[in-house]
């Protein structure tokens, strides 16, 4: 039997966040990977070109520790070799699990339900885990489950410490853990430091009166001589940042929803109070955190107003009239995030992603001073440029060439807050992007239903659920769309819950569904499961070098190579057929038809219509 074998030495025993096959264990400066080496129970075979299953685990009292040269206690967790069901491929040497591997984000109102109340819930991610292991992701961003009033879907939250009860408890939330961890998958939370509920114990005390010890935890300013705003401050989602707190006689101030107070983090007891929630969530067994809105955290501590915008025009973002120089990404924002940096080092083995709209070069930022920053600072250029080769080509080009040293680049193609990849490339050039995605060097990062290919879905106006789009109605910026229920079968509602979903399935559930592209070899589901096979079995995609080859009007094309190790990468984006030319000998790995496997190519590649393949030369 090939065995997948990892140890973890005597002083981290006990622990009960070791991910069983993965490498995933809290400190990966303390595992060891042992190949061909005579174990006491087990002889250990390493084939890092199989995928592998998490199915069999047993403990060893001792072994021999090659770096200390000794007989050591340990833990020895072994898997059994399954080619049906790939586990993540994490711990490469040099390598974190969240450079190596594939992160999948939940929004929990929409992925499944349990209680029929039509909203998900933690059980529902709980049942529908082994799907996600069978997908082969590695790890598992989910959407905020805190306590929360809803007017922003959780993004309001009244309490960080604890799980809103539509979503289950802080006991089905631990169990998620164990089980996530049982099969190898790591799990990411949202954390939304910049703005809490207006419902939160602080902000109540806060707006209680003007010599509240609260008070200073949260941005307040006197008016102007007039009455008006003390500036000219906007809303993300429309309107004044300020709202008039009649009672204490003062705004404060508010970068989404007035539901939505700023906290003040120039105050250092608020700073040490949400380092405090980190710390509470590690000690849960997270693995990470993105967090949300980082470039808003710190505000101009002189309140000077925001210049117009001079590119501004109808039908664009109101909040867009103004260019956000003094409320947005300021300086002193990355001291903030270093301190969180610091906290999730203490821990080992964490992650931290950041959530900022920036242009690439204001987004290296991000990665801090000397790698002190975020891991992972999102990328999110994708979802702007032209779908286009040469665009495409060049964007690549320019965040590669603008890292940090040592930086690990980072895509994404979809969210809970973007419309989906099918709506806005169509069905036959999302197969393409999803090779794009998990071919490019970096993490990539998938949203829940892109596997499939569902599509924006029209919510009717007396349905609408965003605040944005009631705040600002017919501007398209509502985000319902691309947050309704997940489609797994053909049945009512799609079999996200029995009873009546928030927002309203697809129409087109019925052919778009998991049930029925887990029984068709060429869905859209077997094209992501086979891609992401591939990349957990080729070190050069999942943590290999990038080589660009060439960009046209049709085509783009590159290189990833590990080690000697060369794949090509051409990925057709128009509607014609296309020949890549001059280039070496080899066979097809997979084709986005997922019909040319092992086919041999020599000289050039003919690709169909919204086609991509991934070439072999050895």
């Amino acid at each position: 039997m090939d065995l997948h074998v990892f140890v973890l030495e005597q002083s981290t025993l006990g622990r009960s966040d070791g991910a069983i096959g993965s490498g995933g264990f809290s400190d990966p400066h303390r595992s060891q990977k042992f190949r061909r080496r005579k174990l006491p129970m087990a002889y250990c075979s390493w084939d890092a070109r199989k995928p592998i299953w998490a199915r069999d685990a047993f403990s060893l009292r001792s072994c021999w520790h090659p770096r200390s040269g000794a007989i050591v206690p340990l833990i020895l967790r072994v898997c059994r070799l399954d080619e049906e069901a790939p586990l993540a491929q994490s711990g490469l040497d040099g390598y974190a699990w969240w450079q190596s591997g594939i992160i999948y984000q939940i929004y929990p109102r929409s992925f499944q339900d349990t209680d029929g109340d039509g909203v998900g819930d933690l059980p529902g991610i709980i049942s529908r885990l082994d799907y996600l292991v069978s997908l082969g992701i590695d790890a598992v961003w989910i959407s905020p489950i805190y306590p929360s009033p809803m007017a922003d879907f959780g993004y309001d939250v009244s309490d960080y410490c604890s799980v809103h009860p539509i979503f289950g408890s802080l006991d089905d939330f631990n169990r998620l853990v164990t089980a996530a961890h049982e099969r190898g998958l790591k799990l990411i939370l949202d954390y939304v430091p910049n703005h809490t509920s207006s419902h939160h114990r602080w902000f109540v005390e806060s707006r209680s009166s003007r010599d509240s010890p609260k008070r200073s935890w949260y941005i307040w300013r006197d008016a102007k001589p007039d009455g008006s705003p003390p500036n000219n401050w906007l809303s993300e989602f429309g309107g004044s940042a300020w709202t008039w707190d009649e009672a204490s006689g003062q705004y404060y101030y508010h970068a989404y929803l007035k539901e939505q107070p700023d906290l003040n983090w120039r105050n250092p007891a608020v700073c040490e109070a949400l380092l405090d929630v980190l710390r509470f969530w590690f000690d849960c067994g997270v693995d990470g955190f993105r967090v949300d809105a980082i470039h808003h955290l710190i505000k101009d501590e002189l309140f000077r107003d925001n210049p117009p915008n001079p590119d501004w025009r109808e039908g664009m973002s109101p909040s867009r009239r103004l260019i956000r120089t003094y409320t947005m990404d300021r300086p002193e924002v990355h001291d903030a995030v270093a301190a969180m940096r610091r906290i999730a080092d203490a821990y080992r083995d964490r992650v931290l992603i950041g959530e900022a709209y920036l242009p690439i070069d204001r987004l290296m930022a991000y990665y801090g001073v000397d790698l002190s920053g975020f891991h992972l600072p999102f990328n999110f250029h994708l979802l702007s440029t032209p779908w286009h080769p040469v665009a495409v080509a060049t964007l690549i080009e320019a965040y590669e060439a603008a890292l940090p040293q040592g930086g690990w680049p980072n895509w994404v193609l979809g969210n809970h807050d973007r419309s989906r990849v099918a709506s806005r490339l169509g069905g036959e050039q999302a197969r393409v992007a999803a090779m794009l995605l998990l071919t490019l060097r970096g993490t990539p990062t998938l949203y829940q239903g892109e596997e499939i290919g569902m599509t924006d879905v029209p919510i009717p106006t007396d349905e609408v659920q965003d605040p944005w789009e009631r705040n600002v109605p017919g501007m398209g910026l509502g985000r319902d769309p691309e947050r309704t229920p997940m489609q797994w079968d053909g049945t009512a509602h799609a079999g996200f819950t029995t009873g009546e979903p928030w927002l309203s399935v697809g129409p087109d559930h019925r052919m778009v569904n998991v049930a029925a592209q887990e029984e068709d070899p060429r869905s859209m589901l077997a094209l992501y499961r086979t891609l992401a096979r591939l990349r957990r079995t080729e070190f050069a995609l999942s943590v290999g070098g990038y080589v660009p080859a060439t960009a046209d009007e049709s085509v783009l094309s590159y290189e990833r190579r590990h080690e000697g190790r060369r794949l090509l990468v051409g990925l057709n984006m128009s509607g014609a057929a296309r020949t890549l030319s001059k280039i070496d000998p080899g066979r097809i790995l997979v084709s986005t038809f997922l019909d040319r496997t092992g086919e041999e190519v020599a000289g050039g590649l003919d690709l169909r219509p919204h086609e991509g393949c991934v070439i072999d030369h050895g």
